[in-house]
């Protein structure tokens, strides 16, 4: 993984993603809504089905959000998808490749877990664009790195065998062990990415690509093969 720089928050989002977002929330918690609906039908108020101590269940209207199952929260963020494959350049903020097919298809990830984390679900700036086998992959655990937060000097790429792993002569234990669980989590080391990551390398360095397009489609890659004194004569 490498940083990834936040992009700024479309001019058009708090009208297409946020505010439709929180109205759906005020009608399924029964609470009133900031603004009047004007359009679409009404969400209906969600109910949660408790035990009672003589081990009947009742279904109890629910109205704090935060008892809001995370299935339950309309996915009116896929609305910004388009914006942040042009913000990030189509980049799996995961795997740092170009998204395209093998990688499964372009999704956004919540880096702050719908199920846990209600007041985040319809914000920009909790959005990381990634690919969809990623994104399953990272589920709601909060064991994987955020890479608006990931330094360059965390992760690198050995050029051989070409796994993911904590930079030679990290010395933070913690760091260390949450860069290897942030690999492990998303299988930045299945054989389908390091076949990848070779492949790749190996269009650079006996096949004639480009520098500037290996950055351009595997930036992470790119980096560690300048980074390593790798790069191909010729090549600064």
């Amino acid at each position: 993984m490498i940083h990834v720089s936040p992009a700024p928050e479309p001019g058009d989002f708090d009208a297409k993603v946020r505010q439709p977002g929180l109205l759906a929330m005020a009608e399924m918690t029964g609470r009133p809504p900031s603004r009047p609906r004007t359009s679409g039908k009404p969400f209906r108020q969600r109910k949660l089905e408790v035990e009672q101590a003589n081990g009947a269940k009742v279904k109890i209207a629910i109205t704090d959000p935060a008892e809001l199952p995370g299935s339950e929260f309309p996915p009116y963020w896929t609305k910004a998808l388009d914006d942040l494959r042009e913000a990030y350049n189509e980049i799996c903020a995961y795997c740092c490749f170009r998204i395209h097919p093998a990688t499964g298809a372009a999704s956004v990830d919540h880096m702050a877990p719908k199920s846990r984390f209600w007041d985040r679900v319809y914000e920009w700036d909790n959005y990381r664009l990634c690919s969809s086998l990623l994104n399953a992959r990272k589920k709601d655990f909060g064991d994987v790195l955020d890479p608006f937060l990931v330094k360059d000097e965390w992760f690198e790429i050995e050029l051989v065998g070409f796994q993911v792993r904590p930079r030679t002569g990290m010395t933070d234990g913690a760091l260390r062990t949450q860069v290897e669980q942030t690999a492990r989590r998303l299988g930045l080391n299945d054989l389908k990415f390091r076949k990848e990551r070779e492949k790749r390398a190996l269009d650079y360095w006996e096949r004639g690509l480009p520098i500037e397009i290996l950055e351009e489609e595997a930036p992470f890659l790119a980096r560690e093969i300048r980074r390593q004194n790798q790069l191909r004569s010729g090549d600064s």
